[in-house]
């Protein structure tokens, strides 16, 4: 089942579920937010072994979709932290407080480690543990720093990414699912809102006739992957779906004038230029699972600015691979 079809199988306006409602749909539970029922997975047991693994996989995922240099060691938090205070050119500033950050999410994940090994040979550990304290203050910092680090496409940082990891340190595991489905939910109205000023600015654009295809295909396919975790039996389908459909619209080629016809009054360029930004900006919320309002705002601004004016101002440049 496509995620269009079970939205299109809800109910009317006048009985629209309540957020978090739970629902068997196809043999598969789903819980609806934002409009969308999305799949749900067994939550692990509450236990400080299912709360290290959790950090870790947040700790990469986190760093797989930042900015590239922030993977600092834990064991150089003190040489993070001097070089970050020492440093007074703001551009690099930034930079180093990020790298900061990184450290100190990955000294978190070193002290959560410790804990769970201390625990698995019987020793208790409580609440107030100074080791429990100082996982805590480490993710809390972190999560401070990472509000000026970017997204690796250099578009606007994902500031949910950096307050994940203390979440789950934080409040029941169970608690953690649930809003990271709120999240999806938010990713898959980002997406849809990408979609639709894509296929609002090209359809009525003549160069770019047969195009509303390739982008509605591409954005079933990001939902899709939005609501799936990697551990899915299902993800190597979904992968492709969505590599494919990416493909595919990036390589739209858009209808050259006849000789008896005017000149297209849009730069072609620019519209392609356009396409394939909305392509990567879909790709980049599908894959981060989390909702990025502000590229998703400039980027309908841009469409709307060239169906109006035929040219589309420059993207945001990529940051260095």
């Amino acid at each position: 089942m496509t995620q269009d079809s079970i939205i299109k199988q809800g109910e009317s306006s006048e009985d629209i579920p309540p957020e978090g409602t739970r629902r068997i749909i196809e043999g598969q539970e789903r819980v609806f937010y934002d409009g969308y029922w999305i799949k749900t997975y067994p939550v692990p047991a509450n236990t400080l072994e299912a709360r290290k693994r959790l950090i870790e996989a947040l700790t990469r995922r986190l760093f797989n979709h930042t900015e590239h240099g922030l993977n600092v060691p834990g064991s150089r938090l003190a040489e993070a932290r001097k070089s970050f205070e020492e440093e007074n050119d703001p551009a690099r500033r930034r930079v180093k407080s990020a790298m900061l950050a990184g450290a100190l999410f990955n000294r978190a994940t070193d002290i959560f480690r410790k804990l769970v090994e201390l625990q698995a040979d019987g020793i208790e550990i409580q609440s107030s543990n100074p080791l429990m304290r100082e996982c805590g203050k480490c993710l809390m910092e972190a999560m401070e720093l990472g509000h000026s680090v970017l997204h690796r496409s250099g578009e606007e940082g994902i500031d949910e990414l950096w307050g994940e990891p203390f979440r789950a340190f934080s409040i029941p595991i169970e608690e953690f699912y649930e809003s990271r489905y709120i999240k999806i939910g938010q990713s898959m109205r980002d997406i849809d809102r990408i979609g639709q000023a894509m296929v609002e600015t090209f359809t009525r654009i003549d160069a770019f006739e047969g195009i509303a295809g390739p982008i509605v295909d591409l954005v079933d396919a990001a939902k899709i992957k939005a609501e799936i975790l990697r551990t899915d039996p299902n993800i190597f389908d979904v992968w492709a779906r969505l590599v494919t459909a990416s493909e595919r619209l990036a390589n739209f080629a858009p209808r050259h004038p006849e000789p008896d016809e005017p000149p297209h009054k849009h730069n072609i360029s620019d519209g392609l230029q356009l396409i394939r930004n909305g392509r990567d900006l879909i790709f980049y919320i599908a894959r981060a699972r989390t909702p990025m309002p502000k590229s998703m705002r400039e980027y309908v601004d841009r469409c709307e600015n060239y169906l109006y004016s035929g040219r589309s101002p420059l993207a945001p440049a990529p940051l260095p691979a």
